[in-house]
C-alpha cells in the first residue's frame, strides 16, 4: 500500500516514517512532486490537516494523512495552539518560537501545556481522523539536543527529561504523534486485513 504523508519537514518524515510498518510504502510531498507549500488557513488542528489531506487526494489522487501539531499552553489560553509553527512569524524558526514562548510566560508559575497531533486520512474514498495529546509543562531554558520544534523546553508528565533529551523511541511511545499514528496504524491493519 502506497501512502502520502503530506509534510516538507524532513523532521516530522522521520520520525513518523520509523513507526510505519514495512508493507506501508510511506512517502513525502516531494516523492510525488508536490512543491508547494500547502496553506495552512484553517481554526483548528483538524481542519489545518483536513486541508492538507485533502489537497492531496484532490491533486495527486492518492491515499494520503496530514498531521497538524499544536502546543497548547495554559497560562496563554491555549496559545501557540494552531499557530505552533509560525508563532514568532512565517519564517517558521524553532529557536525563535521557543524563544517567544519563554518570554511570554516570564514570571508566570503555571507552565501546564500539552501537545495535540489531528491527523487526518483520506483512504478509499473515506475521511477518517485521529487524536494524540501528552500533557507537561514548559520548563524555563532549553535542554537536549534532539526532537525538533519545541521539544527542548517541553517536559512531559512523570518525566525529568525533555522531549528533546528523550529517546526518539521513548517520545514516539509517549508523545502525541506517536499516539495519533498508533491509532491511524490500527485502523489501517485493520482495514488491510478486512
Amino acid at each position: 500500500m502506497k501512502l502520502v504523508f503530506a509534510t516538507h519537514n524532513q523532521n516530522k518524515f522521520a520520525e513518523v516514517k520509523k513507526l510505519i510498518p514495512a508493507h506501508i510504502d510511506l512517502v513525502a510531498l516531494a516523492d510525488i512532486g508536490c512543491t508547494v507549500e500547502i496553506p495552512e488557513t484553517g481554526k483548528t488542528l483538524e481542519q489545518n490537516a483536513r486541508i492538507k489531506a485533502d489537497y492531496v487526494t484532490d491533486n495527486f489522487d492518492l491515499s494520503c494523512f496530514a498531521d497538524d501539531t499544536g502546543l497548547l499552553v495554559d497560562a496563554l489560553h491555549g496559545m501557540p495552539g494552531v499557530l505552533s509553527a509560525r508563532y514568532a512569524g512565517d519564517q517558521k524558526s524553532s529557536e525563535d518560537n521557543m524563544d517567544k514562548l519563554l518570554a511570554a510566560l516570564q514570571g508566570k508559575n503555571d507552565r501546564k501545556a500539552r501537545f495535540t497531533t489531528v491527523i487526518a486520512l483520506n483512504l478509499n474514498q473515506e475521511r477518517h481522523t485521529f487524536t494524540g495529546s501528552v500533557e507537561g509543562e514548559i520548563i524555563n531554558e532549553k535542554r537536549g539536543s534532539g526532537g525538533f520544534g519545541y521539544d527542548p523546553i517541553f517536559r512531559p508528565s512523570g518525566y525529568e527529561k525533555t522531549f528533546a533529551e528523550l529517546s526518539v523511541a521513548t517520545k514516539n511511545k509517549i508523545g502525541h504523534r506517536g499516539k495519533a499514528i498508533h491509532q491511524l496504524l490500527c485502523f489501517l491493519e485493520n482495514s488491510i486485513s478486512q
